[in-house]
């Protein structure tokens, strides 16, 4: 089978690696070529941690022979099958990137990764695979559905991810969707309680991960995701849902900072 993911970020390089790994031939496409040259980066080394857990049933250089990198949507291959989204949280960027899409790759099955913006936005055509960080480590695809979408792409989707071994949900296209929805709830609230001084973040992630069985504690899965990528899940959830989104000031002003959480070496933790 042959997929694509456009954007080869920490989210574009996990779903390439889960792709490469269940056998697929996989083009990832980027914006110009030091982007692509560094996505390949990230596949390579996304796999090769996996090598040394022994969780490949192959090598990884025989995983990346299957892989190809392009530095524009114009260039992935005409036949391919399947073609996932993963650029920043942008809907007119999303919007261009489909279009080019739709003319390089007319019969694939299109795929977004958003995590809180409307699939139906998008395009009619579109499904959402909201696939959850670190891809290859989690088990749970969230497929996002609405009214327009042709249900025989909603077969192919779930087809798409119980062969990548993941454990898929449906839910109707909403601010959010679920798993967002509540994560978010869950991760501004920690912040606010740091912010009043109720209890350290290693407390309050502690608290979560004994308490409630959480793998991760909010403040410390914020640091993973992004801060800048949840300040801009909250704002968008604020303007559709209401002000109990609302992001705290100890969030915004992390931010500005430029503490965004491990990408940059400090966010609630130092990395």
């Amino acid at each position: 089978m042959k997929a694509a993911v456009v954007g080869g970020g920490t989210m574009g390089a996990g779903i390439a690696h889960v792709l490469l790994a269940a056998g697929n031939e996989v083009t990832v496409a980027e914006a110009g070529a030091d982007r692509a040259a560094a996505a390949k980066d990230a596949v390579a080394a996304s796999l090769g941690k996996a090598e040394q857990r022994g969780k490949l049933g192959t090598s990884a250089q025989e995983l990346l022979e299957r892989l190809d990198v392009v530095p524009a949507v114009d260039q992935l291959p005409r036949t391919t099958e399947l073609v996932i989204e993963a650029v920043p949280e942008d809907v007119a960027l999303k919007r261009r990137v489909f279009a080019d899409v739709r003319a390089a790759c007319p019969n694939a099955l299109l795929a977004s990764n958003t995590s809180s913006l409307s699939i139906r936005s998008l395009g009619d055509d579109i499904i959402g695979m909201h696939f959850f960080n670190p891809v290859p480590v989690q088990a749970l695809l969230e497929l996002v559905v609405h009214d327009d979408l042709d249900p025989a792409r909603v077969i192919q989707a779930r087809d798409w991810g119980e062969s990548l071994g993941k454990t898929v949900i449906e839910v109707r296209d909403s601010p959010g969707f679920a798993t967002s929805r509540l994560g978010v709830v869950v991760g501004l609230e920690a912040i606010r309680m740091l912010e009043e001084g109720v209890a350290s973040a290693t407390d309050i992630d502690t608290g979560m991960r004994l308490g409630y069985g959480w793998p991760m504690g909010p403040l410390r899965l914020t640091d993973l995701v992004g801060l800048d990528v949840r300040l801009s899940i909250a704002e968008h959830l604020t303007r559709e849902l209401g002000p109990r989104f609302t992001p705290p000031e100890l969030l915004r002003n992390k931010v500005a900072r430029g503490e965004l959480g491990r990408k940059t070496g400090r966010g609630f933790f130092d990395w």
